[in-house]
């Protein structure tokens, strides 16, 4: 304590004035500047000041009529771990860290066991912490997905278990439908066969299980477009800005031709871009347009053919 700083006054202790607990003494000291009373001799506080005031009262004019949440924190997304998961019980060590004894051990396991079979029973609720959201945050950490599909998945998977639609139907297919689903929304190039993988679910599994969710989900899931898949298998394979540009211009004309709406938007696209990189000069091969679009050399190859026969019958179409 500086010289120009003045010590807080010490109170005389008043007749029936309780003492100090912790070593008797009957002084006291009022702190103005921090308000607070402490014992004069050891230190101990009796009399705390709140460590964060009352808010001032909101205007009338200012007061929300239909309760919006003001000064309850901030926005927590979906599936974050204060919202969906809650709490983490491990079975190794305690809140500050040190080791259980083998008798603690088997109790924590216990009280695990029942945290998962009582938030199981409660599907979508605060506290759920099926297994489908670790499934789903790992799938969306192998594709390399943002955290907003992820939690747009999460959100999907509860909605789509609460009106029954994975009855009978493994968790890898039903992680992997909800997943696809909302890499579609937010137009992420992921093939069906990408997701289904990420999972371990088979392909034709987890394509079932998403007619399904489909049907039963009350927003509308469109198909991703063929000029995300461009772009992706463009940075991929290192193509040139002509020949991207070459096969946007035949895009363009796919696009207006009924004979190519059934095919596989990355299917289409792949073999578009081995028809103009033949074309360009800068040749890739069946086998890496294969690896890199998650489509087999057979598909591409009569996928090729479909596309160079349609568009030599364009050039030969007068106008």
């Amino acid at each position: 304590m500086t010289g120009s700083e003045a010590a807080p006054p010490v109170r005389a202790a008043e007749p029936g004035a309780p003492v100090c607990p912790l070593c008797a003494s009957p002084r006291r000291v009022s702190d103005p500047e921090r308000g607070e009373v402490h014992c004069a001799d050891c230190g101990l506080v009796f009399d705390g000041a709140n460590l964060v005031g009352t808010p001032p009262p909101v205007p009338e004019a200012e007061r929300p009529s239909n309760g919006s949440g003001r000064g309850i924190g901030p926005f927590t997304p979906a599936g974050s771990a204060r919202r969906a998961l809650g709490s983490t019980l491990s079975t190794l060590r305690d809140g500050q860290g040190r080791p259980l004894g083998w008798h603690r051990r088997y109790e924590f396991q216990r009280l695990k066991r029942i945290m998962q079979r009582q938030t199981a029973r409660v599907p979508g609720s605060s506290t759920d912490r099926s297994q489908a959201w670790s499934e789903l945050a790992a799938a969306g950490e192998r594709l390399g997905l943002p955290s907003v599909v992820t939690a747009e998945a999460e959100r999907i998977y509860r909605d789509a278990r609460q009106r029954g639609a994975f009855r009978g139907r493994s968790l890898g297919a039903s992680a992997g439908a909800c997943l696809y689903a909302a890499c579609r929304r937010f137009s992420i190039p992921r093939t069906l066969t990408e997701v289904a993988s990420a999972l371990g679910a088979r392909r034709a599994e987890v394509g079932r299980t998403f007619k399904v969710v489909q049907r039963e989900v009350a927003a509308s899931i469109p198909s991703v477009g063929t000029r995300a898949f461009l772009a992706r298998y463009a940075e991929e394979l290192a193509l040139s800005p002509s020949v991207r540009s070459t096969v946007e211009a035949m895009l363009d004309e796919a696009d207006r031709s009924p004979e190519l709406s059934g095919l596989s938007p990355h299917g289409l696209v792949a073999a578009l871009i081995y028809i103009a990189t033949e074309r360009g000069g800068e040749r890739r091969s069946r086998a890496e347009l294969a690896r890199v679009s998650d489509v087999t050399e057979v598909t591409l190859r009569s996928t090729g053919r479909l596309v160079e026969r349609l568009f030599g019958r364009l050039k030969r179409s007068p106008g």
